[in-house]
């Protein structure tokens, strides 16, 4: 006897380690027609799209997941699971010039970060962000890299068509939220002089630096 389509497709996510598109799901469940693994897919979405459920059904990198809902993070957190480091500010810069110009050697995008990305590109790789989509028509035929889909998951994408475009990028940083005026007492930062800062001097905001401009890209082999 089969089981419930609702209870097997929620075995599935909770078992698996990674989204599973819809190719996978039906190869693991044959019985169930396309018409009925998509109405199984959604039935189970409006199941856990009750306020009152931790859990939702998470449409990402091309795939399906069950997810925790962002209003319990607070209590998730608790749980201090040990994960990944963050990414490196040089790592981001170097993966989205990557991510927009794709594909791209790895001589194109030291042109546009003027240094040397070996590093960064050794831990973008092994983060499973990053991937190699060929080899370029050049003299050398160099490597071509791109994103892959644990790129897609780890910023919640289902596809690169989620990706922010430039010009939403652009005026975010160009028009920034208005400063707010906060009253604080100010507290001596350990091993300050008071003669260094005046009363309640802050330090300098740094903005975030725009994305490097990004081209058509080159023709891959």
């Amino acid at each position: 006897m089969s089981p419930d389509p609702l209870a097997a497709l929620e075995a599935l996510f909770f078992a698996s380690p990674e989204p599973l598109p819809r190719e996978r799901l039906a190869a693991l469940l044959p019985e169930l027609s396309p018409e009925g693994l998509a109405a199984a897919l959604e039935e189970l979405r409006a199941r856990y799209a009750s306020p009152q459920s931790g859990l939702m059904l998470d449409e990402v990198a091309g795939g399906f997941r069950l997810a925790t809902r962002p209003e319990v993070a607070e209590v998730v957190v608790r749980l201090a699971i040990v994960r990944p480091s963050r990414l490196s500010r040089p790592a981001l810069e170097t993966l989205a010039i990557i991510a927009y110009r794709q594909p791209i050697t790895k001589a194109e995008v030291e042109a546009v970060r003027g240094v040397n990305i070996d590093g960064v590109l050794k831990t973008l790789g092994e983060r499973g962000l990053i991937r190699i989509l060929g080899r370029k028509r050049d003299p050398g035929r160099p490597m071509l890299y791109g994103t892959s889909a644990g790129f897609l998951e780890y910023f919640g994408f289902r596809d690169l068509s989620d990706l922010p475009t430039l010009a939403e990028i652009e005026a975010l940083v160009a028009s920034p939220h208005p400063r707010r005026t906060v009253e604080y007492d100010p507290v001596e930062e350990p091993g300050a002089g008071e003669a260094a800062r005046g009363p309640g001097a802050r330090p300098a905001a740094s903005g975030p630096a725009p994305l490097p401009s990004a081209g058509p890209p080159e023709a891959g082999g």
